[in-house]
């Protein structure tokens, strides 16, 4: 072999090992950035606002009791307004306090609790009502206000037990 041939054959070892170190760290890139962008974080209402940390426009899910004498739905703009009252995160907690209708009640209640204002663009779900759980994703404003992209909706227990009655009271 020739000097000229190994130069050649050790610049295109080099060359290759760049190539490939320079395509392994942009894949690294691309999944680092797209782990933080699906990155949700679930929060109560009470961590959000005790929280020291800026949380504007970052992707959250929040857990709150539906207050409903704030539900105000707009026809014309198809906006739905409603807030929310920090409840506990921790199932073990909403046992110890009684279950989840008790605390629905008392964090409504309680005009200490925490609260959140909440927009979502869309009809109102028919399970939307006062002391119903709400578990909203989407991003809180620089305003405060939580921008709803989705809307669940959970009801205390005390509807889950009326409807095996009404279903017997139907029954022939």
């Amino acid at each position: 072999m020739m000097p000229s041939e190994k130069t050649s054959t050790k610049s295109n070892k080099i060359k290759f090992l760049i190539v490939s170190i320079l395509f392994v760290c942009a894949v690294i890139l691309l999944i680092i950035s797209a782990t933080k962008a699906t990155t949700e974080f679930f929060m109560t209402v009470g961590e959000i606002w005790e929280s020291e940390n800026d949380f504007s426009g970052q992707s959250l899910r929040v857990s709150g009791a539906v207050i409903g004498k704030t539900i105000d739905y707009d026809v014309e703009t198809g906006y739905l307004h409603f807030t929310i009252a920090h409840i506990p995160g921790d199932e073990e907690d909403i046992n110890r306090l009684g279950g989840l209708e008790n605390v629905l009640h008392q964090a409504v209640n309680d005009p200490d609790n925490p609260k959140l204002t909440v927009v979502y663009h869309g009809a109102p779900p028919d399970m939307l009502q006062n002391e119903a759980q709400a578990i909203l994703t989407g991003s809180l404003g620089e305003d405060g206000v939580f921008q709803v992209e989705e809307l669940l909706l959970k009801c205390p227990s005390k509807y889950e037990e009326a409807l095996p009655e009404q279903v017997q009271e139907s029954t022939p």
